[in-house]
């Protein structure tokens, strides 16, 4: 089943919420909106460690590397444009 990014900050607040024994009045929007940041600054660090991964690891075919590189940055974009169109 596919879920959004909101979905699944929604849900990590309940998770979260209820390990803290707090209710579900306790600010559950700026909980859900801090936890989606959080998820997008993760996966914008990973494509970029992504990318300098890619381009080591073809340090002797160094065009292939800036190629490998440069797609991943492409694909990892779109990803978060379309995450940041689901909110």
């Amino acid at each position: 089943m596919l879920r959004s990014l909101r979905e699944r900050a929604e849900s990590a607040t309940k998770e979260v919420q209820e390990i803290l024994g707090v209710t579900a009045d306790s600010h559950p929007k700026e909980v859900a909106n801090a936890i989606e940041q959080a998820i997008t600054t993760v996966l914008l660090e990973e494509r970029k460690r992504c990318a300098e991964v890619a381009s080591q690891c073809w340090e002797d075919d160094r065009d292939r590397g800036d190629q490998v590189a440069d797609k991943i940055n492409r694909i990892n974009s779109a990803l978060i444009a379309n995450l940041s169109s689901m909110r």
